[in-house]
C-alpha cells in the first residue's frame, strides 16, 4: 500500500476506494471455496514464487454491520473469540482514524510464531464501515527473537449492511509469513484457514452485544475519538517494513507437515 515506494502515510479516500472495489469486483479472482454461506477468491497462481492475494466473503445473519465493525475493533474482546491470538496492543495514535499497532499470533507446532506492527486506518460510510492495514517500523518495536516478524502488504475488512441487523464481511489480505516455506504452501494454507478465520467473527458478532453490556459498555474509542488515550505517534517514527529485509528462519523441513494438518483441518 506504500506510495512512492518508500513513504509511509496515512490512507485517504483514494485508498479506501480502491480497497472496496477490490472486494466487490471479481474480475481477474479465482473462487477456491464455496461453502455454507462463506467464499475464498485468490489472485495470483497458487504455485507462485510470490504471496497471493486471498478474498473471503461471509454473510453475517442476525448481527448489524456496526456490531461486526466494534468486534474488529476492540481488542479487550479479541482475546474472548481469537484462540489463536498471543497479544495484541495498540501503540499509538496518529489521527482520530488512524493508529499503530502489535499482534502476535500462535502458529502450529513445530513453527514458530507470527508478529507484526501495523498501521491501521479506518473509515465508516453511512451503513459501510473499512478497516485497512499495512506493515510499518517502529524504532521500539523492533522484531523479537521469540517470533517471526510477518509482513502485511495489505490487509483489511469491508463490513457492508444488508437489510436489517445483518451485514456482509469481507476480508482481503495478502500477508508474507516470512520464513523459509515456499510461497505455494503459504497460498493453500491460507485458502483454508481463510473460512475458518471468517466463521469465528461471525461468531464473535453474536455474543458480542451481551459481551459489551458488562465490559465498558460506553467505551468505544474508535467511534468517539475523545476516549483516545493512546501516546500520539508521528509519521517520521515509522518506515516500510520490507519483507526482503528481515530474518528467513528456516522452516522448509515442516512445509509438508504443515500442509497436510492443514489440509485436514479444513
Amino acid at each position: 500500500m506504500s506510495r512512492g515506494g518508500e513513504m509511509v502515510y496515512i490512507p485517504d479516500d483514494s485508498d479506501f476506494s480502491s480497497f472496496r472495489d477490490q472486494c466487490e469486483n471479481l474480475e481477474g479472482w479465482h473462487c477456491r471455496y464455496n461453502k455454507a454461506g462463506v467464499t475464498v477468491w485468490s489472485q495470483g497462481q497458487e504455485e507462485s514464487c510470490t504471496v497471493q492475494k486471498i478474498k473471503t466473503r461471509i454473510s453475517c445473519k442476525g448481527v448489524p454491520a456496526e456490531t461486526l465493525y466494534d468486534v474488529l475493533h476492540d481488542t479487550r474482546y479479541r482475546k474472548k473469540w481469537d484462540s489463536n491470538m498471543i497479544e495484541t496492543y495498540d501503540i499509538g495514535r496518529l489521527t482520530v482514524n488512524a493508529d499503530v499497532g502489535y499482534y502476535s499470533w500462535k502458529c502450529p507446532s513445530p513453527l514458530k510464531n507470527r508478529d507484526f506492527v501495523t498501521l491501521r486506518s479506518w473509515l465508516p460510510l453511512g451503513n459501510d464501515y473499512m478497516i485497512i492495514n499495512y506493515s510499518v517500523k517502529h524504532p521500539k518495536y523492533p522484531p523479537r527473537k521469540d517470533f517471526v516478524r510477518a509482513v502485511s502488504l495489505q490487509t483489511g475488512y469491508l463490513i457492508k449492511a444488508n437489510g436489517d441487523g445483518a451485514c456482509i464481511l469481507y476480508y482481503l489480505t495478502q500477508v508474507d509469513p516470512r520464513g523459509s516455506l515456499p510461497k505455494w504452501v503459504v497460498n493453500r494454507v491460507s485458502q483454508f484457514v481463510a473460512p475458518k478465520a471468517m466463521k469465528k467473527i461471525y461468531k464473535a458478532g453474536l455474543k458480542y452485544p451481551e459481551w459489551k453490556r458488562r465490559h465498558d459498555p460506553e467505551y468505544k474509542p474508535w467511534v468517539y475519538p475523545e476516549q483516545n488515550t493512546l501516546p500520539s505517534v508521528s509519521l517520521a517514527e515509522l518506515s516500510l517494513q520490507h519483507a526482503e529485509s528481515l530474518e528467513n528462519i528456516d522452516e522448509t523441513g515442516l512445509a509438508e507437515d504443515h500442509l497436510s494438518t492443514s489440509d485436514h483441518e479444513a
